[in-house]
């Protein structure tokens, strides 16, 4: 039986895979909070290895990392914050350790936007961050390194730069919880599905950018990414 809609569906959101003609199609973009102790220092938090928090984004906040990323509005704190992306190619609930890292797909060079001042108003208020964090173009994301290439991420540098100045700088061993055990705790809350994008948590220095920045990011053994604010 033919579908009719009352309008055209939205494309689905797809992300580049590299080195491949193929589309990663995203179904949800999860985002792990203060993943790395001195992050979370800096923003006011015990860096303790209690259980991962996660926040969401719409899948289609996802922005190539060939495009400028625009100034969201209302806003006067935007704040960069790399991340080093799984994408996941198979799911489940409750998955062991061993189960976990056998989803992961491919890695990528990601940002997650905040609007700072709105977020922190959030928190004050006992609100959700949906405003701070799951805006238009707030996630960031460079193409997608299948793993059966790069083989396991679970070290390495990952690094930010603003106008050729760094800003965040730390390694991917100091994660708090490990991409194995970011996937089996978040398979707890939610089933996951294949097209699952992770955004596992982001080194200290984060910091406010303006229009007209540039900036450039990167993860050792997936090169960088170069983008501006407009």
């Amino acid at each position: 039986m033919s579908i009719s809609f009352a309008f055209e569906p939205y494309a689905p959101v797809t992300a580049p895979i590299s080195a491949s003609a193929l589309r990663f199609p995203v179904h949800r973009i999860y985002c792990v909070g203060r993943n790395y102790a001195e992050h979370a220092k800096e923003m006011g938090s015990d860096p303790t290895r209690e259980p991962p928090f996660f926040f969401c984004k719409p899948a289609d906040a996802i922005i190539a990392d060939t495009l400028p990323v625009p100034y969201p509005p209302r806003t006067q704190n935007f704040h960069h914050e790399v991340e080093l992306v799984l994408a996941l190619h198979r799911g489940g609930k409750n998955l062991t350790l061993e189960a976990a890292a056998g989803c992961i797909y491919g890695y990528g060079i990601g940002i997650d936007w905040t609007r700072r001042d709105l977020q922190n108003d959030a928190k004050k208020t006992g609100r959700p961050w949906d405003t701070g964090k799951a805006f238009d173009a707030s996630a960031t994301l460079g193409p997608i390194h299948l793993h059966s290439v790069v083989g396991e991420l679970g070290s390495g540098k990952i690094w930010l730069s603003v106008n050729g100045e760094l800003r965040q700088q730390g390694d991917l061993a100091d994660l708090i919880w490990n991409n194995a055990e970011i996937i089996a705790e978040l398979s707890t809350l939610f089933e996951l599905r294949q097209g699952d994008l992770i955004y596992t948590g982001t080194p200290a220095g984060v910091a406010a950018v303006v229009r007209g920045d540039r900036l450039e990011a990167g993860i050792d053994g997936l090169g960088s990414i170069q983008l501006a604010i407009c």
